[in-house]
């Protein structure tokens, strides 16, 4: 499902699993509507044809080793891939891949 690019994008986990936005400048990815603890899916980010975009995460997102996001990779073009599954109706863990294409 592709998201509509903003200054918050926040996701409706009723709209599926599987999600995608290419970033116009830097952002947040507010926490997600209608989230259902089991649901596991994909956010597929990718720069613009500028690059160097910046997001920023909401609170419900947990990353590996209690850590934070990790950067983006910048290159105009770039998309990096965030595995997700709804631990509870606040928390969601995420794991990535970088720069897959």
């Amino acid at each position: 499902y592709a998201l509509t690019d903003g200054a918050t994008i926040t996701p409706d986990f009723t709209q599926g699993n599987n999600f995608s936005v290419t970033l116009g400048g830097n952002r947040t990815l507010a926490n997600p509507t209608s989230p259902t603890v089991g649901q596991s899916g994909v956010f597929y980010i990718a720069q613009d044809g500028t690059g160097s975009r910046t997001l920023s995460w909401g609170a419900y997102y947990k990353f590996p080793n209690g850590g934070g996001a990790p950067v983006l990779t910048t290159t105009a073009s770039a998309v990096d891939a965030f595995f997700y599954t709804v631990r509870s109706s606040t928390s969601i863990t995420i794991n990535y891949a970088l720069n897959i294409g």
